[in-house]
């Protein structure tokens, strides 16, 4: 199978186009696996497809993590797969049907792409959550019980449930022993992406993101969307701020006029390739 391998602030992908063949609920969790694999595959945070849709959309995009679970939403690889029917169409906009929901995206520079996420869902059984509880402050701590060193992360659904622990220093924190033990905290029944937030200004946001299925990647496009939102509901920044990823920076606004987050930031075309026996 042919494959364009692009990344988005350092978020690796292989996307395949299937739009002319069967679809991509063909490849089994194995065949992600191995595809994701650096050794055996290609090597990618998550791997994407275009489709044929049904819908107004220009194509459906179907998203997997690297552990070969199929999920609702990437920031970062809609950039991409956005970027990729611009230059086909010679357009500067398009749509992309997901599982969860329809998203539009245009051209904002070179090797630049905006995307409309939509409106954040903040309800408890919206992320969801195990009980109910304000998603400005769940009830996980890190730590002793009398002296947490974590405590109190915002909880937002962007298409992928995420939890933002706001800290100090995002340099301090050991995200590849926290993250994978609290992706599966018992909070969460779908389990969660885990962001490390650190509020340098009103507009400046450093952010570490442990993605669920994924682990540490350089940037997540949903997580940076997720922490603006988590940490302006604790009125710790504006509606509009610069996230600075491991691999590079997004500017994200939540919108007041219609409740929609939009999310700006580049695309890198790396090479074409060919996968044999998934």
């Amino acid at each position: 199978m042919k494959y364009v391998k692009m990344n988005g602030c350092g978020n690796e992908f292989a996307i395949f186009d299937l739009r002319h063949g069967a679809g991509g609920d063909t490849l089994s969790s194995e065949a992600i696996r191995k595809i994701a694999d650096a050794n055996n595959g290609v090597g990618c945070d998550q791997i994407m497809a275009i489709e044929k849709t049904a819908t107004d959309a220009d194509a459906f995009m179907r998203i997997w993590n690297g552990d070969g679970e199929e999920v609702s939403a990437c920031g970062n690889g809609t950039r991409a797969i956005a970027w990729l029917l611009m230059q086909e169409g010679s357009c500067d906009a398009v749509s992309l049907q997901t599982r969860a929901g329809i998203l539009h995206a245009r051209r904002a520079g070179d090797h630049q792409v905006q995307v409309d996420m939509g409106p954040p869902k903040l309800g408890w059984e919206d992320i969801p959550l195990a009980e109910r509880m304000d998603t400005r402050g769940i009830d996980i701590k890190v730590g002793p019980i009398d002296a947490p060193v974590l405590m109190l992360p915002g909880a937002v659904n962007m298409g992928n449930p995420h939890a933002i622990f706001f800290v100090d220093d995002v340099e301090t924190i050991a995200v590849q022993t926290l993250g994978p033990m609290l992706e599966h905290h018992p909070l969460f029944p779908q389990a969660a992406n885990i962001g490390f937030a650190e509020v340098r200004s009103r507009d400046e946001i450093r952010l570490k993101v442990w993605e669920r299925g994924a682990g540490l990647t350089k940037a997540c496009g949903t997580g940076a969307c997720a922490a603006l939102v988590a940490c302006h509901r604790r009125n710790l920044c504006d509606r509009k701020a610069k996230l600075i990823l491991d691999g590079g920076e997004l500017v994200i606004e939540w919108r007041a006029a219609d409740d929609h987050i939009l999310m700006t930031g580049p695309v890198e075309w790396e090479y074409e390739g060919e996968i044999e026996g998934v």
